[in-house]
């Protein structure tokens, strides 16, 4: 009972809302939803309904001071069903020109007949003949107007015609001098004429109503769209850029105005930025294209500038927005663009990229791997077994003991290869997953050096190449892996061998440089070709095609190589020629801080010149 009872408010009920709701309901179809245009039909039909209506019912009155009427009188009442005729014609047809024309004809025709017999162009109705363009004007038809000047001019002339030739009947006399009557007819026309302006007045309103509550949609939809909408010129000049543009470059649309937008598009995509705008906009048709634009970072507090700039991938749709009335696009048309952030897609790209590129390097190396160990099992596996069976069946080949023990030397030399083979597998797939470990330790690099030399140097004079040890005997204590150490050494040096030819030179030499160790291993060998030498320390990649390979191996050296000196916080570096021979330069430090994982190798080609590193990448000297 306390709360308060709050009455409904009472809807005003005024004549000109019946009045409205009675023409919507005369309304064609067509129109009933095209504010603009229901507007204008209601205009129309308005005053002619009115009019007629208050015509025939102020007749009666007029026939009570008047008396009975004569013919032309009740012709010129008769004639005002014409108007409600005409408000019923377009209510049923929806043809506004067409109603207007014949608006004209009724207005010229009533005239006409009153004028006629009233003085001719000095009858008192001959001045609403002005109103017949006026009228027509509402119809915003040039034709209309233009159709209705004409008729106008022709009653004119034929009222002038009348006027000189005709005599006027003595029954009429009287009214044509009437001062009473020419009054009336000048202040109903200038009534109506009144009623004219009205109605332009309130389609004008109207027309600017619809006009600031489309453009407030527009501005409304374009101020919390995402998308940048822009007009341009040919030569890429902004015109107008929406407010959604602010957040999207960081920067006032008062900075984008002009050829703003264009400084901050980047120089490498500007002019296929400029040949959009200026396709789109010569040949009539939309244009796509993705180019980056500099974005500037939030403003720190208190400073002027921004803190940091940035560049984000920007997708813009463009289209001339002027054609002209053949349907062609003029040369100077301007443009309207849409642009979009498309910066995370385009990383998605990148990624599903690099992601396909490492798939198929993986299928690569996949093929490689079958390749290369096709040949390597298989070949240590055929002596084994092929010498084992020599033995099993020595009664019968009758093999002596020396035989014999050939044999068994043979099969032991290709277990100890398959077992080399397998170990590298092994220790290559523990270094690629992290399981790989090292056991750092402080210790002299130059005995180690020297042993592992020295256990090469039978087979680099078997093979007769000179094998050339420079190591100084200073060099200072590192902490590595001892075992590690040496692996590096002897794949170093047992590859330099192994691709020099009969006559060559290998030379390891050692040096301290800063904080590091620089060990060398020079060949004066084959050498490796620009194209192979990007993929050198790839597992399982051996230069040159598989079917030409001239050398033993899986092609994990290099790679083993590069992964030791990865867990040691070391560089490698790499320089070989073609037909000129290759060398290789290790850089560890004398205390690393060990790496879990390795990196890629990284290269760079000047010329056939290519450096493989970890950390950083540089050139040697």
């Amino acid at each position: 009972p306390s709360a308060k009872t709050t009455k409904p408010k009472r809807k005003i009920v005024t004549a000109s809302t019946v009045l409205k709701g009675c023409l919507d309901e005369l309304l064609h179809p067509s129109v009933r939803y095209d504010a603009l245009a229901g507007a204008r039909h209601r205009a129309f039909m308005a005053p002619r309904l009115l009019g007629s209506f208050a015509a025939f019912a102020a007749f009666p009155v007029y026939l009570a001071f008047r008396g009975a009427p004569s013919m032309m009188e009740v012709a010129a009442v008769a004639w005002l069903i014409a108007p409600i005729l005409l408000s019923y014609f377009l209510s049923r047809t929806g043809r506004y020109e067409t109603a207007h024309v014949l608006s004209s004809a009724a207005l010229v025709g009533l005239v006409m007949m009153l004028a006629t017999v009233t003085g001719g162009i000095q009858s008192f109705a001959a001045v609403w003949l002005i109103v017949v363009p006026l009228e027509a004007a509402l119809s915003a038809s040039r034709r209309v107007v233009g159709f209705a000047s004409l008729l106008t001019l022709a009653a004119v002339v034929a009222l002038i015609g009348v006027s000189y030739f005709a005599p006027l009947p003595t029954a009429y006399a009287g009214v044509a001098s009437s001062h009473v009557l020419a009054g009336l007819g000048i202040g109903s026309a200038v009534l109506y004429a009144v009623g004219l302006a009205l109605g332009a007045q309130s389609l004008t309103q109207t027309s600017t109503s619809l006009l600031n509550v489309e453009e407030d949609r527009y501005r409304l939809l374009a101020r919390h769209m995402s998308d940048v909408i822009s007009r341009h010129r040919r030569d890429g000049a902004v015109e107008f850029i929406s407010p959604a543009a602010e957040s999207l470059f960081g920067v006032s649309t008062s900075e984008l105005i002009e050829h703003g937008l264009f400084q901050r598009v980047h120089v490498a995509d500007r002019p296929a930025y400029l040949t959009a705008l200026s396709d789109a906009a010569r040949g009539g048709q939309s244009r796509d294209i993705e180019f980056r634009v500099r974005r500037d970072v939030a403003r720190n507090a208190g400073e002027d500038r921004p803190s940091a700039s940035e560049f984000i991938w920007i997708e813009m749709r463009c289209r001339p927005i002027e054609t002209s009335l053949d349907g062609t696009t003029r040369p100077d048309a301007d443009v309207v663009a849409v642009m979009r952030d498309v910066t995370d897609r385009k990383h998605q790209q990148y990624a599903l990229e690099a992601a396909r590129a490492a798939a198929e390097r993986a299928d690569a190396s996949k093929s490689r791997f079958l390749a290369t160990m096709s040949h390597e099992l298989r070949t240590p596996l055929n002596a084994i077994i092929g010498f084992s069976e020599m033995i099993v069946h020595e009664d019968t080949m009758q093999i002596d003991a020396a035989r014999r023990k050939e044999y068994a030397q043979l099969i032991n030399d290709s277990g100890q290869h398959l077992l080399a083979v397998v170990n590298g597998i092994l220790d290559m797939s523990k270094m690629e997953s992290g399981t790989f470990e090292i056991a750092p330790e402080p210790f002299d690099p130059q005995p180690a050096l020297v042993n592992c030399c020295n256990l090469l140097a039978l087979k680099a004079r078997d093979n007769g190449i000179d094998l050339v040890t420079t190591v100084p005997s200073d060099l200072p204590q590192i902490v590595a892996d001892p075992r590690a150490f040496k692996q590096i050494i002897l794949n170093l040096v047992s590859n330099a061998i192994k691709f020099t030819e009969r006559g060559g030179t290998v030379t390891v030499s050692a040096q301290m440089e800063g904080a590091k160790l620089l060990l060398r291993v020079r060949d004066t060998g084959v050498g490796i070709a620009a194209d192979d030498l990007k993929r050198i320390g790839d597992p399982f990649f051996q230069a040159g095609k598989t079917y030409q390979r001239r050398y033993e191996g899986t092609g994990l050296g290099l790679s083993i190589v590069k992964s030791l000196v990865t867990l040691h916080g070391g560089e490698m570096l790499l320089d070989s020629r073609l037909d000129e021979g290759t060398m290789v330069t290790i850089m560890l430090p004398l205390k690393p801080e060990p790496v879990s994982a390795p990196d890629n190798i990284a290269t760079l080609t000047p010329a056939s010149r290519h450096v493989m590193t970890t950390d950083r990448v540089r050139k040697s000297a």
